[in-house]
């Protein structure tokens, strides 16, 4: 699954590039959207990020793809690869800028573990 985003103003740090926590922000939020669509009805909390790096300053403009692959499932978890590649104002093709893995939890209303039902692949509607 593929998610955009454009690097606007707002998403700067004081140094004028993308702001670290933004970057996790958007992979948190997208790679949740990409497990919502897969276990439908459940209830997920994100539990883990592997090591977070910042390697690569990204700029104003900046138009970001999240590519959100699933990895494996647990009894009651599921862990998504996310790359985040980056179309720069300017530039001939994308650069690879951020990669993390992340892992969700299903709970229940009381915040206790629950086991996840079978994934079920997100195909989505070519026109509905």
């Amino acid at each position: 699954m593929n998610n955009y985003t454009l690097v606007r103003p707002e998403h700067l740090n004081h140094h004028g590039f993308l702001f670290g926590g933004m970057m996790l922000k958007w992979v948190d939020e997208f790679a949740w959207l990409a497990a919502s669509k897969e276990f439908r009805g459940c209830k997920l909390v994100t539990v883990a990020m592997n090591e977070i790096r910042f390697t690569q300053q990204v700029p104003l403009g900046s138009i970001l793809r999240f590519n959100i692959e699933y990895v494996r499932q647990g009894v009651t978890s599921v862990t998504y690869n996310v790359v985040v590649y980056s179309d720069e104002p300017g530039k001939e093709a994308e650069r690879k800028v951020f990669a993390n893995s992340i892992t969700f939890v299903r709970v229940d209303d009381e915040g206790q573990k629950k086991e996840l039902p079978e994934r079920k692949v997100f195909v989505p509607c070519e026109n509905p």
